[in-house]
């Protein structure tokens, strides 16, 4: 959610902390997202302005424009669903969700899954009900209804935290880790699958406990916006991170902004090519009723997407940076190599023929390459390949031997 308090905590920087011991029963969900879950979330375009009639909608355009079949699985409605809590502490939608199983039920005949959103406060960043002392309910509630994924935005429960512990980062980090793997526990006692995203923006290098707490996904920063300033900080934020993602867990940089704003064909390629290299949680955030064939042709391209839900699940990492140049690498299962060129300078100039790097991506020359955006096989390639890219552009080539 968006909030100037939430624009704070992507600047925030704090160092690590000893976890809190853990249960025994928290244990990652690994038959759960073994790729980077892919799906659509309500936010990026309708805010708190989303309706049981936008999300049935959604799901009707992901099963027509050919999302669906590309692997985008997850219709997720973010905040403002919730309504008021009856006299035994039920939750009840407001009046924007009459039916919120009929809801699941339409979403699930489009061959689809739906999600939902809370925080373990009392409130929700936009102010509606939270799942605090009522996790074990809420979950309940989810599994009931057939609800497929949960987002977990810990937005109010940062006052509990400070109530609690007042000037005790330890303490507060211990009662956040706590809340995330009560919910995991909720959920796990349903006994319903739900793919489980915390949103906590990062705080306390939770790419080391989230699979402790049984995240299937993680924030690792603040919220994306549709500028490429924004897009290109976050990607470029994720170097030394790839360690930590696995088939069942994942850095998530946040949603995708591909169509959104004013961005050009060639920062939606960048943007999607980062977050394939990433092995990102893929969530478009666009309007999916003015999918243009450009828009669609970025979000649905296979070979891209094969990338990301490559098996292996091995994160890229940043092999080569100068000024605003970066190349970024990651092993795939069949033995390739996907390699990433980017140019995030803001240079109306050409970028020229740089070293590719081969050694450090794991590849050498003489490697078979193909230009994955363009589809167009290479050939061999060598070091000193010479290509050209204008500002914001990327190179994203699938290196095999």
């Amino acid at each position: 959610m968006r909030s100037a308090l939430r624009c704070v905590l992507a600047l925030f920087v704090l160092a690590p902390i000893l976890a809190t011991p853990l249960s025994a029963q928290a244990k990652p969900a690994s038959k759960l997202a073994a790729t980077p879950p892919m799906g659509w979330n309500s936010w990026n375009w309708f805010a708190g302005k989303v309706t049981d009639k936008d999300i049935r909608q959604a799901a009707d355009l992901i099963a027509s424009s050919g999302m669906r079949d590309a692997g985008y699985t997850y219709v997720n409605i973010d905040d403002t669903w919730e309504g008021q809590r009856d006299a035994n502490g039920v939750l009840h939608t407001n009046d924007k969700f009459p039916d919120m199983k009929a809801l699941a039920d339409y979403v699930h005949s489009k061959g689809l899954k739906l999600g939902i959103y809370s925080s373990p406060g009392v409130k929700t960043c936009a102010g509606y009900a939270g799942s605090f002392g009522h996790e074990q309910q809420d979950a309940d509630l989810y599994a009931s209804w057939g609800i497929d994924y949960v987002k977990y935005d810990l937005c109010s429960f940062r006052d509990y935290m400070n109530a609690q512990a007042p000037g005790d980062t330890l303490k507060q980090y211990q009662i956040m880790q706590a809340a995330y793997e009560k919910m995991h526990l909720a959920i796990l006692k349903t006994g319903r699958p739900m793919v489980y995203s915390l949103c906590q923006y990062g705080w306390d290098q939770v790419w080391q406990w989230g699979p402790n707490v049984g995240a299937n996904s993680w924030r690792t920063t603040g919220d994306i916006n549709p500028s490429f300033a924004r897009i290109s900080t976050i990607g470029r934020e994720q170097a030394g991170l790839a360690k930590y993602a696995a088939p069942g867990h994942w850095n998530d940089p946040d949603m995708l902004e591909v169509g959104n704003g004013k961005l050009t064909p060639d920062e939606n390629r960048t943007h999607m090519g980062m977050w394939a290299m990433l092995a990102a949680p893929l969530l478009a955030g666009n309007n999916l009723g003015e999918l243009t064939p450009e828009v669609t042709s970025i979000l649905t391209n296979r070979e891209v997407l094969a990338i990301n839900q490559d098996p292996l699940g091995k994160q890229a990492s940043r092999i080569f940076a100068e000024g605003q140049v970066e190349i970024w690498a990651r092993p795939l299962a069949n033995g390739d190599v996907a390699l990433a060129v980017f140019n995030f300078g803001d240079s109306e100039n050409f970028l020229r023929g740089i070293s590719l790097h081969l050694a450090q991506a794991g590849a050498a020359n003489g490697w078979k390459a193909r230009d994955v955006w363009a589809a167009k096989n290479l050939g061999p390639i060598q070091d000193d390949y010479k290509f050209t890219l204008q500002k914001h552009a990327s190179l994203l080539l699938r290196l095999s031997h």
